[in-house]
């Protein structure tokens, strides 16, 4: 969308160094409008002439033209030399009530006054849509599991780590452990998914000091 101008601008010129600050920034507000069409809304206020403050405006999402006067928060900075040169990242909203997120940059001249103002007015309600989605999607249920998943393939360290922590939360060795607890041991690995790895079983008859039609055994049992 190309950056509304009047044909015939009536203001009167003001210093030369006014207006050129003027004419680099509506260069800014052309080049930020047009990389993000019907996304973020770009104007450029005069600040001089506040009862027709809009000079150009790119991309409009407010339906406001150029020659309106100043916004609020142009009127403050009018008024307040002192007003901080940026204000990012605050809530607004357009004409039909969709949410906007704005940035308002004010320019001075060597003087020390405002004399123009960038601001920009991103549309939000497409992100905010969005953003509901993605949560939705990334959302788990909330409910008891029998166990707890693990989505990669068990290791022998691993094993043989379980098996020792095992034994060592009982204050023993894997070889010293009772048949009750070689037994408990036995099944917990197997409902963890560590019997499903290749030569398990054998790892295991060799931590425990048993057979291997034992471990069987303590599997059936």
């Amino acid at each position: 969308m190309t950056a509304q101008r009047p044909p015939e601008d009536p203001r009167p010129e003001g210093t030369a160094e006014d207006e050129l600050l003027l004419r680099e920034a509506e260069k800014i507000v052309t080049a930020i409008g047009r990389m993000f069409p019907g996304l973020c809304e770009v104007v450029l206020h005069d600040l001089r002439h506040p009862d027709r403050a809009i000079r150009a405006i790119e991309s409009n999402l407010s339906g406001r033209e150029v020659g309106d006067p100043a916004t609020e928060l142009g009127l403050a900075r009018i008024e307040d030399p002192g007003f901080p040169g940026i204000v990012q990242n605050y809530a607004n909203s357009f004409p039909d009530g969709r949410p906007a997120k704005s940035t308002s940059i004010g320019i001075k001249n060597s003087a020390g006054t405002y004399v123009a103002a960038i601001c920009l007015n991103l549309d939000v309600s497409l992100f905010a849509s969005v953003a509901r989605s993605l949560t939705n999607l990334v959302r788990t249920e909330e409910q008891e599991q029998p166990l707890t998943e693990t989505l990669r393939a068990r290791t022998a360290a691993e094993l043989r780590t379980v098996v020792e922590e095992f034994a060592a939360a009982r204050g023993q060795t894997p070889r010293s452990l009772g048949t009750p607890a070689k037994k408990e041991l036995v099944r917990s690995l197997r409902t963890r998914g560590f019997l499903q790895m290749k030569h398990s079983v054998q790892v295991v008859t060799e931590l425990l000091g048993v057979s291997r039609a034992t471990v069987y055994n303590y599997l059936r049992g």
